[in-house]
């Protein structure tokens, strides 16, 4: 089966990222991609042997297509993936799904509604080591989970403040990034919709928990958006849990994600800067993975690769599907609600 595709969106990481993959795939046919910018799409249609370039997303759904890849800013999720979800077509839409919990949670089942694929590219989900760690929570090594702690840094301190200086691992090829993508707080910008929620997305589909109830403080200096975050999180199998996000880390360092879940067995310490996942159980049994050098490191190959072996039925396992990242679009909501009405506490609905 080749799977047409194309791509509503097509900016810094579509092109750096998502076009090269699909175009190295035999099973592929890159059938259209639209931007507002005629001269660029057309540019970047040349590049990558799409077969039509459209400035209107309209055009785009009109043609005959398997599959859509949304990469656009984080506001235009929803009605992108509404559309192409409408259309019949499966969907791999950027992180932040949504920046509205009801809206994540009615894509999630138009799609399953109409049995359509949908994923979107949480890159840590798919990492080796994490997976292998995720079957220990699995297979109840832990127990009961009791307490989580999560934390995510990220170097972007002048990118989100405005001095529009990227980091050196996000230098652009044919497209930079947008700074309205993530300095303008009406379209999704700031910490926790840009970055926080690749850990939220990780944390939340390792354990399994449904968030519940949030507190949350959230500061943002020299910027218009959120610099750090910090949110107490209450789950509905009574677990509590803390989350925490930087924007701050200098340019050149390593992202930092450390979670910690805490069971009535034992406790999991998962790390990637310092590469670590242990596994250390309250009757002396204890685990740890051989992770090799460089493999905590952010990749999104697997995600995109997935989304397309889901597609044709190569493979079954969705480790970012829709309604894993309208959970985590709930929390993050929420953490917005809460930083704006002094950290009230903001509860979250059941789905």
């Amino acid at each position: 089966m080749t799977v047409r595709v194309g791509f509503i969106g097509a900016g810094w990481w579509a092109t750096t990222n998502h076009m090269p993959i699909l175009a190295s795939r035999d099973d592929v046919e890159l059938v259209a991609v639209c931007r507002p910018e005629a001269d660029l799409v057309e540019q970047i249609g040349a590049k990558f042997d799409f077969k039509h370039a459209f400035t209107d997303y309209h055009d785009l759904l009109d043609v005959e297509l398997d599959a859509v890849l949304i990469a656009t800013p984080h506001h235009l999720h929803y009605e992108h993936t509404l559309a192409a979800l409408n259309r019949g077509l499966h969907v791999l839409c950027e992180k932040p799904f949504t920046l509205h919990g009801e809206q994540a949670w009615e894509l999630a089942a138009v799609a399953a509604e109409r049995d359509l694929v949908g994923l979107v590219p949480f890159g840590w989900n798919y990492t080796p080591f994490i997976v292998a760690a995720k079957k220990w929570v699995d297979d109840g090594l832990l127990g009961d989970i009791e307490h989580v702690s999560c934390l995510m840094a990220s170097p972007t301190k002048d990118f989100f403040a405005g001095a529009g200086t990227v980091p050196s691992n996000w230098m652009p090829t044919l497209v930079a990034p947008d700074p309205r993508t993530w300095q303008a707080p009406d379209q999704g910008g700031g910490y926790a919709h840009g970055q926080l929620t690749h850990v939220s997305a990780l944390l939340l589909w390792m354990t399994g928990l449904q968030p519940q109830h949030v507190n949350a403080t959230m500061r943002s200096p020299h910027s218009q958006v959120d610099m750090y975050d910090a949110a107490i999180v209450g789950f509905t199998n009574g677990a509590s849990g803390s989350f925490s996000g930087a924007a701050t880390l200098p340019n050149d360092d390593k992202f930092q994600v450390d979670i910690r879940i805490f069971g009535s067995d034992g406790v999991l310490l998962l790390d990637v800067e310092r590469e670590r996942a242990v596994l250390r159980r309250h009757d002396g049994q204890h685990n740890e993975l051989n992770v090799p050098s460089g493999a905590g490191d952010y990749a999104c190959q697997i995600p995109v690769n997935r989304f397309i072996e889901l597609v044709t039925g190569e493979s079954e396992t969705n480790n970012s599907p829709l309604d894993l990242a309208a959970r985590t679009v709930d929390l993050i909501e929420a953490m917005h609600q809460s930083a704006a009405d002094s950290s009230a506490t903001v509860s979250i609905a059941a789905h």
